[in-house]
């Protein structure tokens, strides 16, 4: 129980642990990122050739302060459709400048009229057809382009520890934006009734608090094998080709035997949360327990760094920078 402290809220948990140990000891300096949101930017990889053809248009697009959501609910008003017949592959930060795509229904004789207006409110830059929407996860990963300012670390130091995580990887954890300011999603589905979520509508409406709790319950338990020096080491039982980690579902975990049975022990110090996947009749799925970056470069530029690098889906840039800094995070300066 190591992640958490006793509230006496209903005998739930808050005090959620959001920090977990570097791979690499401590960080060699200090910096700030996001300060502006063209410090960070991202160009989502797909990986797969449209289809040419088909009722969906598939538009990438370049926008800043607009989170994905919010962008997938203004395309479904221009489109004239249920904001659920966007498609995108994954979440991008409104703190940043992001290049991503996004499918809608389209028949290609309302094409030109829906591209002007959409090229009013977002850059385009790029238009193709495809013949059904685009699902979440449909993506290879995403490059990076991360601007560190007001930085204080040692140049040499800078780029050894870089190059050494480029070539090692660093622990896969989820980054904090996950899990809310403070771990207000946690907090929130902390206080779940599990007997709601067996509604369908219930449970579609706790999505995001779901999927923060899986998510801290593999950091914690990243941590541990962290901790016991095992994390690269495939363990008898691993279903996967590499070290992966326990995304956990209904009252299981996705390995075997030895394996198996220590996850659910340790899932076993979270009920609350455990409940949750009960009710929901989660099913279990594997995430790999590193993370390497490819294609690294770094910039060093006075009192500030540009890191360019690409992750496969599901990796988090935050998680590799702080690796090696410890990082302030500009949009959530008051």
């Amino acid at each position: 129980m190591s992640g958490r402290k006793p509230s006496q809220r209903r005998g739930l948990v808050t005090g959620w642990r959001l920090d977990w140990p570097r791979a690499g000891g401590e960080p060699v300096g200090t910096g700030r990122i996001r300060v502006d949101p063209g410090d960070f930017g991202v160009t989502e990889n797909l990986g797969w050739s449209p289809d040419g053809e088909g009722e969906h248009l598939l538009i990438q697009l370049e926008k800043s302060g607009d989170n994905t959501d919010w962008v997938a609910r203004g395309l479904a008003r221009v489109c004239g459709c249920p904001a659920a017949a966007v498609g995108y592959a994954g979440r991008k930060d409104r703190h940043a400048v992001t290049r991503q795509w996004f499918s809608l229904p389209c028949p290609p004789g309302r094409a030109d009229d829906v591209l002007q207006a959409v090229s009013a409110q977002w850059r385009v830059l790029s238009v193709d057809r495809h013949s059904r929407k685009l699902r979440t996860g449909e993506l290879a990963g995403n490059r990076f382009r991360i601007r560190v300012r007001d930085l204080e670390a040692d140049s040499a130091a800078l780029a050894a520890r870089w190059q050494a995580l480029a070539n090692s990887g660093c622990p896969n954890y989820f980054g904090r934006q996950r899990f809310g300011r403070d771990g207000a999603n946690l907090e929130a589905a902390a206080q779940l009734d599990p007997q709601r979520l067996k509604r369908p509508r219930e449970r579609a409406r706790s999505g995001m608090l779901l999927s923060a709790v899986r998510s801290w319950l593999f950091n914690e338990w990243l941590a541990g094998r962290l901790a016991a020096g095992d994390w690269r080491q495939q363990r008898e039982g691993d279903p996967e080709t590499s070290p992966s980690g326990p995304m956990f579902g209904d009252d299981s975990c996705g390995a075997e035997g030895a394996l198996a049975e220590a996850e659910l022990a340790f899932a076993g110090q979270y009920p609350e949360f455990m409940a949750l996947l009960r009710a929901t009749r989660m099913r279990p799925a594997r995430r790999s327990l590193a993370l390497k970056p490819l294609d690294c470069a770094l910039e060093q530029e006075g009192d500030s760094a540009v890191f360019d690098f690409f992750l496969p889906a599901g990796g988090f840039a935050t998680v590799v920078l702080t690796e090696i800094l410890d990082l302030e995070d500009g949009s959530r300066t008051p």
